[in-house]
């Protein structure tokens, strides 16, 4: 496994000025990457406590004056989710009740958005019900990276910034100058996001797995619906959790005749067996970015993380100076 940020940008921003209003902060559940972060901007991360009483409570105290402040908090709300939720709310709190002029929420993974609609009655719609607890604890805007699905957005009454790892992962496919490339969906559900993929990908062609799940991270693959004989096969995903559902479809790739077999996606959640699953010899390589720190035991063989730091500062950079976002993307 190795770690490198591909994604070269040049900096629109000019060096702090001492009367600068931006601050930032990170929470516990991805340090290493908010101090990145920090580094592009060319700052340091706010100094804040951070305890836990021996009930498992959280205490967190901002250590430094951010009255009239712009505040921007780092905290993928990644396993442990419901820790991390909290206290990324805690410290959206903590900021509100210092007077903060604007408080940024930086959730590069968001988690409980799997649950974004009822499927069957009875369910809980948590995507929505965060949207809430984010909202009610104080924060004014949010910036998050690839979301499930989209319309999360819309559950949010405050500004909403959706970014892209995409770039990062396009960028590194372009160094390795693969042939034959066909771009391939995991689900139905995933079209739009492959079919974005491929059109910035020398706008390669487009395969898509049908797919029937039978519960929960539990996927059944059927066929594939185009050509991959031959083809170098890059699998896109937003998320690989247990590796379900991208193993099943590498293969079934193979199976038709695929001649490699890549994954890639934004966030590596990892959650067991799926370091079995990915490392078995089925992809030659598994494609992946920090918004989530990926553990030592949890590192193999194919494993490439690329770093999303410097596409989350020049956007944590951009909303400061009221500039576009969506342009960075085009």
């Amino acid at each position: 496994m190795s770690l490198s940020g591909t994604l070269t940008l040049q900096p629109t921003l000019p060096p702090l000025a001492e009367g600068n209003r931006l601050r930032l902060f990170s929470g516990s559940s991805n340090t290493p990457l908010a101090k990145e972060v920090a580094r592009y901007l060319g700052m340091d991360l706010g100094p804040m406590v951070r305890k836990q009483f021996a009930d498992g409570e959280l205490y967190i105290q901002i250590q430094e004056s951010i009255r009239g402040c712009d505040v921007y908090l780092i905290q993928p709300t990644c396993p442990p989710v419901n820790a991390n939720l909290v206290e990324l709310l805690i410290m959206i709190d903590a900021c509100r009740r210092a007077s903060a002029r604007q408080i940024t929420a930086v959730i590069p993974y968001y988690g409980y958005a799997r649950a974004d609609r009822k499927t069957a009655g009875r369910e809980s719609i948590t995507a929505k019900l965060v949207a809430n607890l984010i909202t009610e604890a104080g924060a004014n805007r949010v910036l998050a990276m690839d979301l499930h699905s989209a319309q999360i957005q819309g559950y949010f009454d405050i500004p909403f910034d959706h970014v892209y790892g995409s770039p990062v992962i396009l960028d590194y496919l372009a160094s390795k100058q693969l042939s034959d490339i066909v771009v391939v969906s995991p689900d139905v559900g995933g079209v739009a996001r492959a079919r974005a993929f491929a059109k910035k990908l020398d706008d390669a062609p487009l395969a898509i797995i049908d797919k029937r799940r039978q519960a929960h991270n539990v996927a059944e693959v059927m066929n594939v619906i185009g050509d991959v004989e031959g083809k170098t096969a890059v699998l896109v995903d937003d998320m690989i959790d247990t590796a379900g559902t991208i193993t099943a479809g590498a293969k079934v790739l193979r199976q038709e005749g695929a001649r490699q077999v890549y994954a890639c996606a934004t966030h590596a959640v990892f959650s067991p067996p799926a370091v079995e699953r990915l490392s078995s010899g089925l992809f030659e390589e598994v494609i992946v970015t920090n918004t989530i720190p990926v553990p030592e035991d949890r590192c193999f063989e194919q494993l490439k993380v690329l770093s999303v730091a410097n596409l989350l500062g020049e956007t944590i950079w951009r909303i400061h100076e009221d500039s576009s976002v969506s342009s960075m993307f085009r």
